[in-house]
């Protein structure tokens, strides 16, 4: 193995959870929109708490006016939406508050949106967040974790690149 072999491979891209709670097969969302992978595949986190970080460092792509759903785009070019409860474009963006704008760089980690869960599932709507990579086609492979509890910033997708 020479000098530069390993320099230049490039290492799968993770993608980390966005909020605090159980990680679950995107399978499971009650919405075929998200269940069927109809936007790419992903997973889904059910929240235990209405703080929702950058899953990895990017720019904000998008920021729904309604501040229900949130793009990042990394780098690498992963196109992330982080969609916050099923439905919840109808609250038109109450109980919602972003920290963020469209085209700002974000660092993994960042708070990017907060939600009020109780208020929101109060209102009749799912908190489920899906977690998705809308360029799936663009990578070699987009691995969901497992599920379990994850803290925000937990490994939940790997995109082979």
């Amino acid at each position: 193995m020479g000098f530069l072999d390993g320099v230049f491979k490039k290492k799968d891209l993770e993608i980390g959870s966005p909020a605090k709670g159980k990680c679950v097969s995107i399978k499971t969302v009650p919405d075929p929109t998200f269940s069927e992978e109809i936007l790419g595949k992903g997973v889904a986190v059910e929240p235990s708490e209405g703080k929702f970080y950058a899953p990895a460092d990017g720019k904000i792509s998008t920021l729904f006016a309604t501040k229900h759903a949130v793009g990042v785009t990394t780098a690498e070019g992963a196109e992330i939406l982080i969609h916050v409860g099923l439905d919840t474009v109808n609250l038109k963006g109450e109980h919602f508050t972003a920290h963020v704008e469209e085209g700002a760089a974000v660092k993994k980690g960042a708070l990017l949106l907060e939600a009020d869960l109780e208020a929101i599932a109060a209102a009749g709507y799912k908190t489920i967040t899906p977690i998705l990579i809308c360029n799936t086609g663009d990578f070699k492979e987009v691995v969901p974790g497992e599920e379990r509890m994850v803290s925000p910033g937990d490994s939940v997708l790997s995109i082979k690149l």
